[in-house]
Parts: C-alpha cells; structure tokens; sequence
C-alpha cells in the first residue's frame, strides 16, 4: 500500500530573521492575474518619474589649475590617479577619491598637448609646446619626482602621444607620426601621407599595433606600426578633433568633428561610416569609451557633456553647469562608473557615468529592485508617457536656441534636396543618404 507524504521546506515560508518580512506564497497563473500588464506599466511610470528625480550626476570639482585644462588621461593601473595638463604647462596627479592634488610639475615651457601613462603604471609621458618629450617616475601613491627621468627635444612640436598597450613603445604626433622605443632617443618608425600637420594619435587597445589617426587635412588615417607606409585613410568634410577606439571591438573606432557630429567606423570599411551621432551644437573637441565598449562620452565646445549610445543617433544624456565653459577634454573611469571632464574655466569635473545611479554598496533586495525597475522601463520605453519622462532633459538657453535653429537648417535642407529631386529629369539627381554624405572619399 502506498502511502503519499506532505513534505514542506521551511524556507519557503519561514523568516530569516525577525525583522524579515513574511513570505507569501504566489501564484504566477495568468488567468488569476487578468491586470497584470496595467500594473506593470504604472510601475514602469514610476520608476521612469523616480529615475528623474534621483538624476544628479554632478559629484565634485577638482580645483587647482591655474590656466585652463587641456588634456586629462585615466591612470592606467589605477583607479583612483588622474593625470593632467594645462595650457601653463604644469602637469597634475590628482587623487579621485580624496579630492585633491597629489603632486605637481612645472614640466613644459608653454602648452601641454598630451600625457599618457605606461602600462605597468611606473612612468608617465608628457609632450608640450617646447618640442619636448618628457618621462617621469610615478610611485603607486601618485607621487611624481621633481626632474623628468629623460628628455627627448624633437625637430617639431608634439601635438599628441599615445603609449602602446602592452610594449614599451610610444607614438607622437606632428608633421608626421612618430614611433618610439623607450630605450632610444630617436624613432624607429617615421609615417607621413602628405599632410602638413596631425593633432591626435591613438592605439588601438585590442590590436596594439594599430593606430589612428586626425590630421588638419580633414583626414583620418589608419597606421600598423609593423609596416613602413600607413594604411589607409577616410576624408570628411570638415576636420576631426580626436579619435577612440571600442575597447570590446578591435575594427570599431569613432571620431569626434568639427560639424557638431561624431562618426562611427568599421575600419575595414572607410566608405561608409556605421552611424552618425549627433545633439552637439557645436564643435566635438574630445571623447572616450566606456570599458564596456556600448557607450562612449563627448566634450563639446557648447560648454556640455553628452553621453551616447554605439547604436544610436542621438544622445541618451546631457551635462552641463550654469558656470561650466567650453569643455577640452573628457575621460571614461575603468571602472565604468564615473566620467571625467577638463574644461576652460580651469576646473576638472567629476561625473556619475550613470546620473540616477546610488553609489555605495547595494542590498541584495535593492539590487533586485533597481534590476526589475530596469527592465520595466526598457518593456514600456516606447509608450508615451514613458518615453517624454525619459528623454526629458533640461538644458541652457543657448544650447535650446541653437538646437532649434539647426534643426530648421537641417529641414530646410532636406526639402531643398526633395524640390531638386522632384524638378529634376529622373536619374540626373541621385538620392544620397545621411552617412554617405558626410565623407568625400576613401584611399589606401
């Protein structure tokens, strides 16, 4: 005879703790919930409306400079460092999580175009207005010793440097791109395309021997430090400012231009670029990737931070402070939590990479709740509601007059292509698209 036995498992009804709540068992049939979709969407509501109230992205200010910021770079092993430089040529290690300045250094005569940091974390490189190369020893601390460790005078000024992720190789950049071992005083590599001058340079992360770069011919060229000629290179209609590569995807870099857009590449094909973000309404002076590589920042000329997606046109945040000017530079913290900016009022600014984040460590049951808030909010984006919450961003009068105003161009434009079109024997005017129109054309 078979006897059937009721088995419980306490934990499924008893309490941890006395202050615990009590577990209530659930059914999840559909039928016994028939309003479970209207409940979700008010949910949805208010955890878009509470995403915007908790937004404050602005943490603290690091004062000190005394002329305006011109570079800042992420130390590469740690990440409380942050290095700068200004227009006085004074170079500054700064201490994120205390706030304040550990070490700095009279290092050029004039403007400082570019410090960046050795893999291993032991040496700092820094290149000026003075044709000057410099490195410094930099302890675990941040400390930086008062006289460089060597000097390289070069022929021209370096405009930009960028270090070799995993060798002891650096790159500068000029009249040409320079290519240079540590150990030596001279470069081993020379690249020049015809060009007169190049203002930015960077490594690919992924694969280190590649490296791009934007010249003032309105170019960006591609470089592998193994051959002795540059690859290929793509002209835009206007200039290129800088240049990032996707940390995560060794073929995707973006650059950020002088026609208030950014431009994503797949590097083996230049025709085209793979999209085009735009909300600036100025120039784009700067960006930088997040280690996750699905999103990037922007430093804009329009005195605002604006954060993109890879896969979107437009701009899911902006920053910007009433006293805040026009921003040189920006960078993405390793950790992917923080973001970075130098602009020309001399101070550097200290962002949350996410504006609604809480920062700290979360409970179990926090977590949980900030996950399914997340997953509300991307189920019911697209309802309307919703979506103006989230898209909702308050920005200056200049910014909102300008954006306005190039929104009309931008119209009037396209309905002057449409008239040309439509009055046009068929076939004469070919209909060009919004990524094609911006590149002239690609060589190798």
């Amino acid at each position: 005879m078979k006897i059937k036995c009721l088995s419980r498992n306490p934990d499924d009804f008893l309490r941890e703790t006395k202050r615990d709540i009590h577990k209530v068992p659930r059914n999840y049939d559909p039928k016994l919930h028939p309003f479970e979709a209207p409940r979700e969407y008010v949910r949805a509501l208010n955890a878009a409306k509470l995403e915007r109230v908790f937004a404050k992205p602005f943490l603290g200010s690091l004062d000190g400079h005394r002329d305006s910021v011109s570079v800042i770079r992420k130390h590469p092993t740690s990440l409380s460092l942050l290095l700068s430089g200004a227009y006085d040529g004074e170079v500054r290690v700064w201490n994120i999580t205390k706030r304040n300045c550990v070490k700095s250094v009279q290092a050029h005569d004039g403007l400082v175009n570019g410090v960046c940091g050795h893999p291993n974390g032991e040496y700092i490189f820094s290149v000026g207005a003075d044709k000057q190369i410099k490195q410094w020893n930099i302890t675990v601390e941040g400390d930086i010793q008062d006289q460089p460790k060597s000097t390289i005078l070069g022929r021209s000024v370096f405009q930009d440097i960028d270090h070799h992720g995993k060798d002891n190789f650096y790159a500068t950049c000029g009249a040409g791109v320079n290519i240079w071992d540590e150990e030596r005083t001279e470069p081993i590599r020379y690249f020049t395309w015809g060009v007169d001058s190049i203002h930015h340079v960077k490594f690919n992360p992924v694969e280190t021997n590649i490296l791009g770069a934007a010249a003032s011919d309105r170019s960006i060229l591609l470089y592998d430090m193994r051959g002795s000629t540059p690859l290929r290179k793509v002209i835009l209609k206007l200039r290129s400012n800088a240049i990032s590569w996707n940390p995560m995807e060794a073929f995707i870099f973006t650059v950020a231009n002088e026609d208030y857009n950014c431009y994503t590449f797949d590097m083996r094909k230049l025709s085209i670029p793979l999209n085009v973000h735009r909300d600036h309404v100025a120039a784009v002076m700067d960006l930088d990737y997040s280690p996750t590589g699905k999103e990037f920042v922007t430093a804009g000329y329009d005195h605002c931070l604006r954060i993109f997606k890879l896969d979107q046109g437009h701009s899911r945040e902006v920053y910007h402070t009433k006293r805040m000017h026009r921003v040189h530079t920006v960078c993405w913290s390793l950790d992917d939590k923080y973001i970075m900016s130098g602009s020309e009022e001399m101070n550097i600014r200290l962002w949350k990479a996410r504006a609604w984040e809480k920062l700290g460590t979360l409970k179990s049951r926090e977590s949980t709740a900030l996950q399914y808030n997340d997953k509300l909010k991307n189920k019911f984006g697209n309802h309307p509601q919703v979506r103006r919450i989230l898209k909702h961003r308050h920005v200056s009068k200049m910014i909102f007059h300008n954006t306005r105003e190039i929104r009309k161009i931008r119209e009037a434009a396209k309905k002057r292509e449409q008239n040309r079109m439509e009055n046009s024997k068929i076939g004469t005017v070919q209909y060009t698209s919004e990524r094609e129109s911006h590149v002239i054309g690609e060589k190798e």
